[in-house]
């Protein structure tokens, strides 16, 4: 796992490791040099908007590093949200239904009004919610509950689901097809359609994990259409710079929330291991179910 800074700062083994800075410095340097060996031609030197230029490429690919990293991310925190709720999911329901009949046994004994209102609000807290054929979509189809489904509900083990963790030649293909055909390189309204389009299709082949598809759309791309980019006027690249500052900016608050909500948090913990996380956590949900049940049998047997 890692978060968009780490992303950001590096790739995989063997990969050439890309930073908003490096892009900087090899488009100031001059990376696509012609054969010649010179920077730039004398004609292209003397354009005022050259300098300008390179300073809008190399915030366009910084900006693409960026997003990938995020969205790298996001499908991490997706798939591990998704595991944590099949994995412990039941764990957490079972400790909140002897949460209920402890309070219940003890309003039982008792008597005192504080003690039944406390039960009846945790009783309250179980109850089936309003609407709930909706929060089920996704968990049946015409046919009723999917085996997963029906496995939650009466506290027998859970099917893991499969895990979705892009390989890296996964994640290799999917960095470069952000590179080649993201939808900010585009100069004209029909060409970011088509590459919006192009790179939906791509995200969801990632989110996936599928790699064999990620490379068919590599060849597609390969084959397509490249726009032709020519000299812009000064103001479109100065609008074009700020444009890119603001899209780096809500990018930055997106990937702070992923990493500051609870799932990503959790990550951040366990980095290298999260299936390790969470299995450590279910042993201790596990031993807090074992402590509810001997104090409901104490009450039962006291009542």
């Amino acid at each position: 796992m890692t978060t968009p800074e780490a992303e950001q700062g590096g790739g995989g083994a063997g990969e050439e490791r890309v930073t908003p800075e490096g892009d900087a410095a090899r488009a100031e340097g001059g990376e696509d040099r012609p054969e010649g060996g010179a920077a730039h031609t004398e004609g292209e030197a003397a354009r005022p908007e050259a300098r300008l230029e390179r300073a809008v490429r190399a915030a366009e690919q910084a900006l693409i590093e960026y997003e990938i990293a995020v969205e790298t991310f996001r499908v991490e925190i997706e798939n591990f949200s998704r595991l944590h709720e099949q994995k412990l999911g039941p764990l957490y329901g079972r400790l909140e239904e002897l949460d209920a009949r402890i309070l219940e046994a003890r309003a039982a004994r008792s008597g005192d009004p504080e003690d039944r209102r406390r039960a009846e609000e945790a009783r309250a807290r179980l109850a089936p919610i309003p609407g709930v054929e909706e929060l089920l979509h996704g968990w049946m189809d015409d046919s009723g509950l999917f085996p997963e489904a029906v496995a939650m509900l009466t506290d027998q083990p859970v099917r893991p689901p499969q895990r979705v963790r892009p390989s890296e030649e996964a994640r290799k293909l999917y960095r470069e097809l952000a590179r080649k055909a993201h939808p900010d390189l585009a100069q004209e309204e029909k060409e970011r359609e088509r590459r919006e389009e192009f790179i939906t299709r791509v995200n969801a082949a990632y989110a996936r994990g599928d790699e064999a598809e990620l490379r068919e759309l590599a060849e597609e791309w390969a084959k397509g259409p490249e726009l032709k980019r020519g000299p812009s006027r000064a103001e479109e690249l100065y609008a074009r710079l700020e444009w890119l500052a603001q899209r780096k900016e809500l990018l930055a608050l997106l990937a702070k929330e992923l990493e500051e909500s609870a799932i990503g948090h959790m990550l951040q913990l366990a980095p290298d291991d999260p299936d390790g996380l969470l299995d450590e956590i279910g042993q201790q949900l596990l031993t807090q179910v074992t402590e509810r049940e001997r104090e409901l049998a104490a009450l039962l047997a006291e009542g």
